[in-house]
């Protein structure tokens, strides 16, 4: 019984070693192979389904049939463990911690890439070449049983070809999109600026004024922050007035409208914070809570929107109002004598012809003709401008005893000029005034534009009323219409052989100039066979004959280059001798001629002067001559300084009260306002 007990137990120990041993064998031998390979029948399976239902039935069962039933019963079966094996090896692969290695051992999808593995496919597709169709079935099962599963890892796994050509594609079109956006505003910024410089040809760039961007106003952006509040809330409060007026919120209307006026009286003229009242702040404040409490009741975006833009667009006609006025005025006060001048040169005159004929004779007349002597032609009928001019002259001049003034003014100031020099003479200097009217061969048979100015056509134009007289128009034309355009004063420089015809060479000056230097080294000047010395006055694209003359007319475009340079009037040195051999007075009638009717250039002096010396003038240096102290705020004070002869060209003439503050003691240092005639007459520095 012993032995039977122990060899039961024997046989017992044995069968229950026996079944762990061969559990083991199966899940690590048997089962592994019977996986695989079921694994592949269970595919082609799956994959025959599928071509199946796409081909039909009879192609493709008739492969499994000629094995017979007995074949199919063996698949059956083989197909129940494999499911049973797969169910397990899943559920533990399922179980085990996500990692790369476990993707690289059992891929999901086909289209997800791990780097280094594409030698590995490679080698098993050649291995296996029957198993291509049912791989690619595979991985288009997987794919669509595990797009759910590839959506949230995008960013843990690199994109298909396909999709980051579409992400290109999807950035090249966003930065396409950007670039015309950006372009767009670049054309439209482009398209206000040129208009904000159109519309800036408008105005006179002479006529800026005491007002102009150059005053103290705008040297700070940060200044004055106060007033600019109270401005801005009074814009405010003529918006919601208007919108509270529309809407009929009648009591709101009226407390804007008394807000309004009490701002209004308390900012007052003021423009600088230290000039508001003590009350300034109280009305800030009480005009901001009416604005809030009209924003809580009134506030539309779109329709105070509207209110500004209407506020705007009749500020900006104002504007354009005012800057015609103001033209308009400064060419009036240029036209215009002040009355110190006027009565200087009305004493002047009785005191002239007081004077018994012996004492009215200048002396050292025998060096008029000398042409070994420095000659000046200045023509002007203000006593005071001219008197400058020679003082200046005469002041810097090295040696004043060769210096030869030729002056010439109209009849009505002959006396006061003759006056004037009689009782204040130049030093060492010559002198010699002479009357415009008394030229006699100067009439309108010889001269052309004497012709014009008394043709009935050229009365109209300046003094019939059928042009605009309102202060806002006809200002454009109105500098045209300056009555030195009347005088042949303005003229006679186009006739200096015929005045001086035993000179060889002059030097012309302006009566709106200030020498501050000698002069001479003007004659020492070699001007190469040229008629005219002069300072040219162009610059990149400015003051060049297109802005003078008419090129629309076939006779200016065919004779003239629109891009020659322009130069001054004001301090230009004639060689009289080449003079009368070019015919210069000659050149000057036929092309004032062909513009009776003013098409080819409108009236002055300048542009016949361009077409008269075109190719016949000499640039001097620009030291000799610096222009611009009547209209240009900006010149350099070391190109002022540094100059021979400043000019006060423009409207702004430094007898004027609206001349610039700034570069008036240039010309007021060569004036003794301590004189009694300045006195009597209350000119005063």
């Amino acid at each position: 019984m012993a032995v039977k007990r122990g060899a039961g137990r024997n046989n017992g120990g044995f069968c229950g070693l026996r079944l762990p041993v061969i559990l083991l064998l199966f899940f690590s031998v048997l089962a592994p192979l019977l996986f695989l390979t079921g694994r592949g029948i269970h595919f082609r399976d799956s994959t025959d389904f599928k071509l199946e239902r796409a081909f039909g039935h009879a192609t493709l069962k008739t492969p499994l049939l000629k094995g017979g039933k007995w074949t199919l019963m063996k698949l059956n079966l083989l197909q129940a463990i494999i499911s049973w094996t797969s169910i397990i090896l899943y559920e533990t692969f399922d179980l085990e911690p996500w990692s790369l290695d476990n993707m690289r051992k059992h891929p999901l999808s086909s289209s997800w890439e791990v780097a280094g593995l594409e030698a590995d496919q490679n080698k098993n597709t050649l291995n296996e070449p029957k198993d291509t169709a049912s791989d690619a079935a595979k991985v288009n099962s997987q794919n669509k049983e595990e797009n759910v599963a590839k959506a949230g890892d995008h960013s843990i796994l690199a994109d298909t070809p396909a999709k980051q050509q579409r992400r290109r594609l999807r950035e090249q079109r966003r930065e396409k999109r950007a670039n015309q956006l950006v372009h767009q505003d670049d054309e439209a910024i482009i398209k206000l600026e040129n208009a904000a410089i159109e519309r800036s040809k408008g105005v006179d760039s002479a006529v800026l004024g005491k007002y102009s961007i150059w005053r103290r106003d705008f040297e700070n952006e940060n200044s004055d922050s106060t007033v600019r509040l109270m401005r801005d809330q009074m814009i405010m409060a003529r918006v919601y007035s208007s919108i509270a007026k529309m809407k009929n919120k009648l009591d709101l209307y009226q407390e804007l409208l008394t807000r309004l006026k009490e701002s209004q009286r308390s900012l007052g003229e003021v423009t600088t914070d230290a000039d508001l009242p003590k009350s300034a702040p109280e009305k800030i404040k009480a005009m901001g809570q009416v604005l809030s409490k009209s924003r809580e009741q009134l506030y539309d975006c779109k329709l105070v929107t509207m209110k500004l833009r209407a506020m705007l667009q009749s500020a900006d006609e104002q504007v354009r109002s005012l800057k015609k006025q103001s033209t308009f005025l400064s060419q009036l006060a240029a036209k215009t004598v002040p009355n110190g001048i006027h009565c200087l040169s009305m004493r002047l005159t009785i005191g002239y012809y007081l004077l018994p004929l012996e004492k009215r004779r200048f002396p050292r007349s025998e060096n008029l003709e000398n042409p070994s002597l420095y000659h000046y032609a200045l023509f002007s009928d203000n006593v005071l401008a001219a008197s400058v001019v020679v003082n200046s002259t005469i002041r810097n001049a090295k040696e004043p005893e060769k210096h030869v003034f030729h002056l010439v003014t109209d009849k009505l100031n002959f006396g006061a000029m003759n006056m004037w020099f009689l009782l204040n003479p130049p030093g060492k200097a010559t002198i010699h005034v002479e009357n415009v009217d008394e030229f006699k061969w100067l009439n309108s048979s010889y001269c052309p534009v004497l012709r014009q100015l008394e043709s009935a056509a050229m009365k109209e134009y300046y003094f019939k009323a059928d042009h605009p007289t309102t202060l806002s128009a006809g200002s454009s034309n109105l500098k045209y219409r300056n009555p030195k355009y009347l005088s042949m004063l303005n003229h006679l420089r186009f006739y200096l052989p015929q005045v001086y015809p035993k000179l060889n060479k002059i030097l012309f000056l302006d009566d709106d100039i200030v020498v501050q230097k000698d002069l001479t080294g003007l004659w020492a000047v070699d001007l190469h066979g040229k008629v005219n010395g002069a300072v040219e006055t162009c610059g990149e694209s400015f003051h060049r004959f297109d802005k003078y003359l008419n090129f629309s007319n076939p006779k200016i475009a065919r004779n003239f280059d629109p891009n020659a340079c322009g130069w001054a009037y004001g301090m230009n040195m004639f060689d009289l001798v080449e003079w009368k051999k070019k015919d210069i007075t000659g050149i000057y009638h036929k092309w004032q001629n062909m513009n009776e009717e003013r098409t080819l250039w409108k009236l002055g002096t300048l542009p016949p002067g361009l077409i008269t010396f075109y190719g016949l003038t000499h640039p001097l240096e620009k030291t000799w001559h610096v222009l611009g102290l009547g209209y240009n705020p900006s010149i350099d004070r070391a190109d002022i300084d540094n100059a021979a002869v400043i000019h006060y060209n423009g409207n702004m003439k430094p007898w004027l009260e609206i001349a610039m503050t700034k570069y008036r003691p240039y010309w007021t240092k060569y004036i003794k306002y301590n004189h009694p005639y300045l006195h009597n007459c209350n000119l005063n520095e």
